[in-house]
């Protein structure tokens, strides 16, 4: 997360706003279930239609709007008589099944306020790791955005299995920004900004802003949010962040009820920088918005051709194939500890390459073919983690 040339100038002392807040023309908002529902579940409705009528302001403006919204799951949970988020992932669906439904009509009311229709986008982790489906998200959200609609954006909790699951709606949101190049991601929770410590405690201060990782040193960052009712956490948060700034997307980290100054450009929350460049999106994708089908372990000295001197991965510095993977999906590369350091598409299954690991491809090439005289991971389908 480094600093980005003229990126956000943001100064306490004189009042100054942020300019990669003010500047930004298309933002992605995501706001977690604790800060719309009640604590035993239900929607807040005074706290959606104040969510609702800040980001109104915003599409009055001619800035585009994209709301990833938690809560579904939360929202189902008074109608089916249940007083806490359950832990069977059955009963989660079914929650998110009426919840959704709650959800979404009372956003689409809110809006209509605005003169504002609002489009729903169920998304699961296939929805932004498979490249066909990648692509085909971009342009529903693009097609809403031309037509002035306000996507609001969830993860399709009725259908996702453990497998197939996000996780959280952080990840999710950094993804979306990333998906749809957004000029900006705020993630809006019940806490106010990034702190050192817990903010209950005397001793924790408030990080106002974040450049690079040498800022996020010594910070004790826990994983539960506060409420019971989400599934995310500061830790999320901050990995969204990471995400985001590493495709170039400002972050501002604050509370909900601080989401009108921060969107003003006020000095509110903590705001983290972007990188210097914006990589390639396939890059992104490959390292941020992909689940890894296999490992394949590597010797010494293929881990520094790969990491040192960028070079693509071949059959003679592999030792071992984990996992069962076909050509083009994939995998992640790891060290002799069995710790990742790169990500890559795969041009072999599973199924062929413990029969190539150890050799040359000239030897493999002269035995087999010269179809096998290629590279198990080419360096221009590999990103480093």
């Amino acid at each position: 997360m480094g600093t980005s040339p003229g990126a956000a100038a943001v100064t306490t002392q004189n009042g100054r706003v942020r300019d990669a807040v003010t500047t930004a023309r298309r933002v992605v908002v995501k706001i977690g279930s604790s800060s719309l529902t009640t604590a035993t579940g239900g929607l807040a409705d005074g706290r959606v239609d104040a969510l609702v009528d800040t980001l109104g302001r915003l599409t009055a403006e001619g800035r585009e709007v994209v709301l990833v919204s938690s809560g579904a799951i939360a929202a189902g949970l008074a109608p089916l008589g249940l007083t806490r988020r359950p832990r069977d992932l059955a009963t989660q669906q079914a929650a998110a099944s009426v919840g959704q439904g709650l959800l979404i009509g009372r956003y689409a009311a809110s809006f209509a306020r605005h003169g504002r229709t609002v489009g729903q986008v169920l998304l699961t982790v296939d929805d932004v790791t498979r490249r066909a489906h990648y692509r085909n998200a971009y342009r529903t959200l693009r097609k809403l955005l031309d037509l002035r609609a306000v996507p609001i954006v969830n993860e399709n909790d009725t259908v996702a299995t453990e497998e197939i699951r996000f996780g959280d709606n952080d990840r999710l949101a950094a993804l979306v920004a990333a998906l749809v190049h957004a000029d900006l991601l705020v993630l809006l929770s019940d806490v106010d900004a990034l702190w050192t410590g817990d903010p209950t405690r005397p001793q924790s201060t408030r990080i106002t802003e974040v450049h690079d990782e040498a800022d996020l040193a010594g910070i004790t960052i826990g994983g539960a949010g506060r409420s019971g009712v989400g599934t995310g956490g500061m830790a999320t948060k901050v990995e969204a962040a990471r995400i985001a700034t590493g495709f170039g997307i400002p972050v501002v980290l604050t509370a909900a009820d601080l989401a009108a100054p921060a969107l003003a450009g006020e000095p509110v929350g903590t705001l983290f920088h972007p990188q210097r460049q914006r990589p390639t999106a396939r890059l992104f994708w490959l390292a941020h918005a992909t689940s890894p089908r296999g490992r394949l372990h590597l010797d010494p000295g293929a881990v520094a051709a790969v990491v040192a001197r960028r070079k693509s991965l071949l059959p003679a510095g592999i030792t071992a194939v984990d996992g069962t993977f076909t050509a083009g999906d994939p995998v992640d590369l790891v060290d002799t500890a069995g710790a990742p350091v790169a990500r890559g598409l795969v041009n072999y299954d599973a199924v062929e390459l413990p029969g190539l690991l150890g050799r040359s491809t000239s030897e493999l090439a002269a035995a087999l073919g010269p179809a096998y005289e290629r590279e198990v991971v080419h360096r221009d389908d590999l990103v480093l983690l």
